[in-house]
């Protein structure tokens, strides 16, 4: 092999390695934007309701997965304070969970019905509109409270969450400003 044959197949080499690489596959589109977790959200618990129970859930509308940054005034947003409140009851938080309410007194007082049940689980529905009223916005989510009685029996009620914000008028916190719970009304069970 000649000295100019080795340049040529030197050459060779060259070019072919700096042919078209292989790139990874792109992520789906779903992949691609961030996924922001609730502020200090606890690990998902295993739902423990009957096969029954969960078709009938399966059933119901249900908070969606956000498809983005999600909007601090928005329904959704009072919606994901429910499902961190729902998380942190099931875990027995119970500190923690009275810090989203807006309310002390009103997150003690509904801690007390609550001891009824040693085990509590929290199924969320779809919030509703928001309403509006003397500076306030409003959103109510339905919710049914599950698990365990004393007796440890199985129940299951259904409730309202109603949730509050100030809107951004002078003189309001942040606190203020951010969605928390005003009050849980228990609704009656329908046979």
């Amino acid at each position: 092999m000649t000295f100019r044959h080795c340049l040529l197949f030197g050459a060779l080499i060259v070019v072919v390695s700096c042919g078209p690489q292989r790139q990874p596959p792109q992520p789906a589109d779903n992949e691609s934007a961030p996924v922001l977790p609730a502020p200090s959200a606890p690990p998902a618990v295993e739902n423990s309701a009957p096969a029954a129970e969960a078709t009938e859930t399966a059933n119901r509308t249900s908070l969606p997965e956000p498809r983005g940054p999600i909007d601090p005034k928005s329904a959704e947003a009072a919606g994901q304070v429910v499902q961190h409140y729902g998380a942190l009851l099931e875990q027995r938080r119970m500190s923690e969970a009275a810090k989203l309410w807006g309310s002390a007194d009103a997150a003690e007082q509904f801690a007390l019905q609550l001891k009824r049940y040693p085990e509590a689980h929290l199924e969320i529905g779809k919030p509703g509109e928001m309403e509006g009223a003397a500076g306030s916005s409003y959103v109510t989510v339905p919710v049914t409270f599950y698990g365990k009685d004393q007796n440890n029996a199985d129940f299951r009620r259904p409730a309202e969450v109603i949730l509050r914000r100030v809107n951004d008028v002078p003189g309001s916190t942040e606190a203020q400003r951010r969605w928390h719970v005003e009050r849980i009304e228990w609704k009656d069970v329908r046979s």
